[in-house]
């Protein structure tokens, strides 16, 4: 889950940024044509550069805001045994799954979480909580890089840069679109943009993008099954089931948010309903007894 809010986090300031710099400067007025008729092609050209400047740089921008934000150390000279582990581990992974090594790191929380992230998968990071560590035994440890690994082998990361970019393109497509018709024909505004198209198409751009957030969460739940049976394959379904269990178990005592105690950049909770659209991860239940099919 890490990776996914650091990254729609990112995406959603950098859209909001671009967006207003280009009205202030007035770009979007060249797309009005005859001074009341908008020309669709341009608005979705403007939309496109806008929506894939987001969602480009949140991801290359990717890997060094998770260091900063979470405090990872990256691990360049094990100083430990079980750091030596895990980077063995990690190498032997990425061997297997055909991806050059990523960076391994380590970072300060109580809570067992981890996640990958990178512009590419030749270039990611792998990084690990002290909790994790502490809380999970080295099968368990050994299924969570696996599912990570998986992750960055399936260009995850990629993947839900594109989806991002053509969501924030019709996001901002729209948006321009309404905040047009309504400067139009509610305020009757003839040349130009009045203050309306403004203030209405910026709204119309965050109540779209929270809209939007829902297909980049479905697609975000349906690819940790895939890296869950990556996973598995890495390692064994026993291993993985059995790391998932643990954070089932976890979570079980605490009546948290769905989103609060993530594993492996997995949510723990279950939500049902509108609370269930927004989130990143599928139920743990739902993923254990996917696993279980496999055996």
């Amino acid at each position: 889950m890490t990776r996914i809010l650091l990254f729609l986090a990112t995406n959603f300031a950098v859209l909001m940024v671009v967006s207003m710099v280009f009205k202030l400067l007035g770009f979007d007025g060249l797309l009005a044509a005859n001074q009341v008729d908008l020309d669709l092609g341009a608005v979705l050209v403007y939309a496109a550069i806008i929506g894939f400047a987001g969602s480009l740089i949140s991801l290359f921008m990717s890997k060094g805001m998770a260091k900063r934000s979470m405090g990872v150390r990256t691990i360049a000279h094990p100083g430990t045994p079980f750091e030596d582990w895990l980077v063995q581990t990690v190498t032997r992974q990425a061997q297997s799954s055909g991806i050059r090594m990523p960076e391994v790191g380590v970072f300060d929380s109580p809570d067992p979480n981890a996640f990958a992230t990178g512009w590419n998968r030749n270039d990611a990071l792998v990084a690990v909580s002290t909790g994790l560590l502490q809380h999970m035994t080295r099968d368990e440890v050994e299924a969570v890089v696996g599912h990570e690994i998986s992750h960055v082998a399936n260009g995850d990361m990629v993947t839900l840069t594109l989806l991002q970019g053509v969501v924030n393109t019709f996001v901002v497509f729209l948006s321009t679109v309404i905040g047009h018709l309504i400067d139009r024909l509610v305020f009757k505004t003839e040349q130009g943009h009045g203050p309306a198209y403004y203030i209405v198409s910026m709204v119309a751009q965050v109540l779209l993008s929270i809209l939007a957030t829902m297909i980049v969460m479905w697609f975000s739940r349906y690819r940790e099954f895939k890296a869950d049976a990556g996973g598995a394959r890495l390692t064994s379904n026993r291993k993985m089931a059995d790391a998932l269990r643990r954070l089932q178990a976890a979570t079980e005592p605490r009546d948290l948010p769905s989103d609060e105690f993530a594993a492996f950049g997995i949510s723990g909770g279950i939500g049902d309903g509108l609370k269930r659209l927004f989130m990143s991860h599928p139920p743990l239940e739902e993923r254990i007894a996917a696993l279980q099919r496999r055996d």
